[in-house]
């Protein structure tokens, strides 16, 4: 595991929410100092408290994980996902009715 990564990627996500470290130590019941020791990557959370940190920014452990995670369903759903996004209701029907098809089409295959 990227240590130095998934500290940056909790100071990233808490910045993102305005949070100093202090507040999300609150919010995870650990010291700031640790907290500080995580985000510098010199430490690694537990997993009860890298499951606070999650809980606290709201955020998935895939995102915070993700330049360790090699690609996997999540990844490429979330893929499909962004990709889903940008495109218009007719081609989201247009894909929706392909996806169907191939995936009708390999249930009836030996």
């Amino acid at each position: 595991m990227n240590v130095q990564g998934l500290g940056r990627q909790i100071k990233s996500a808490r910045n993102d929410r305005r949070l100093t470290a202090e507040q999300l130590s609150e919010l995870c019941h650990i010291n700031s100092v640790y907290l500080r020791q995580i985000e510098s990557g010199m430490k690694t959370p537990s997993l009860p408290v890298f499951v606070d940190i999650c809980n606290a920014l709201r955020i998935s452990p895939d995102y915070l994980l993700q330049n360790d995670l090699s690609t996997n369903e999540v990844s490429q759903i979330k893929e499909i996902e962004a990709l889903w996004e940008t495109v218009s209701p007719n081609t989201q029907n247009l894909a929706l009715t392909i996806l169907k098809t191939v995936l009708e089409q390999e249930k009836s295959q030996p």
